[in-house]
């Protein structure tokens, strides 16, 4: 992305004629930057899974996950999760499908956690903005989160609780697309969710920008850093009744990492806010 960093610093330092001292001129080489490499990452990730989605129909989820054992369901499930749309809102909706086609109630929650915290849009923006490491262990604790979770649920069974709610459930295309259908099918996704996605990149992105051209560095390393043992439970009850998305919440994450927040802290409120939606 050295092309990308260096066409912002044009930009801002040399058509703008900011100084390079100036925070705001920071700020702003920040936000052109993590914009421009957030949303290539976004539209590659995006394509590459819509075309994954064209082989998935409802029929074919029954049939792998219906007569799964717990534990086999329960990862299968998680990993459904990721080829999904991005928010909690938008799974629900798959979740009752799931419910309809006969699936067990604990698989179907390993689903529901997994979907917005575990998808292409998250996994996209934690790769341009944190890098491989931390995306690896992001998608590892939301995986390990929500098997878990699914096991929990279905042990406890809950199936006379649920409500018959007829809904349209898992929508897909065709499994027997040929390759330019899919193709097709793709573009057409990766420009619809592009364009949903966008503003609450841009949102979190210009408050992460701020973030890090205005805060010291260093801030919030006492409030939220590794030596204050209540940084994590109190990041998961601050991101309890916020309502965001992968889109709008991890560049903000980012930058409040860069200034001192400890990274199970960091992981802790992302995942805490993405799928711990009090609206929701």
């Amino acid at each position: 992305m050295g092309v990308l960093e260096d066409f912002a610093s044009w930009f801002v330092y040399g058509v703008l004629g900011m100084a390079e001292s100036d925070q705001l001129a920071e700020s702003l080489n920040f936000f052109i930057y993590d914009t421009l490499k957030v949303l290539i990452l976004l539209a590659v990730m995006v394509f590459l899974v819509s075309i994954l989605r064209t082989y998935i129909t409802r029929n074919r989820i029954k049939k792998i996950l219906g007569k799964k054992k717990e534990g086999i369901g329960n990862v299968l499930a998680a990993l459904l999760g990721v080829p999904t749309p991005f928010c909690s809102c938008s799974a629900v909706p798959l979740f009752i499908g799931f419910v309809d086609a006969g699936v067990p109630l604990g698989v179907t929650f390993s689903f529901l956690i997994s979907a917005p915290m575990v998808n292409e849009i998250a996994i996209a923006l934690l790769l341009g903005l944190v890098g491989v490491k931390i995306t690896f262990l992001y998608v590892a604790a939301g995986l390990t989160v929500s098997i878990a979770g699914g096991i929990l649920i279905g042990r406890m069974g809950l199936e006379k609780e649920v409500k018959k709610i007829s809904g349209k459930g898992f929508r897909t295309r065709n499994g027997r697309m040929n390759l330019p259908e899919r193709i097709e099918f793709a573009k057409g996704e990766t420009g619809r969710i592009t364009k949903r996605v966008a503003p609450y990149v841009l949102l979190g992105i210009a408050v992460g920008a701020l973030i890090h051209g205005f805060v010291p560095v260093g801030f919030l390393a006492d409030i939220a850093g590794p030596g204050n043992p209540l940084a994590v439970p109190v990041a998961v009850l601050i991101g309890i009744p916020l309502y965001s998305n992968a889109a709008g919440t991890i560049p903000i994450v980012s930058a409040l990492m860069d200034k001192g927040m400890a990274l199970g802290t960091a992981l802790a409120l992302m995942m805490s806010i993405t799928a711990l939606s009090l609206p929701e």
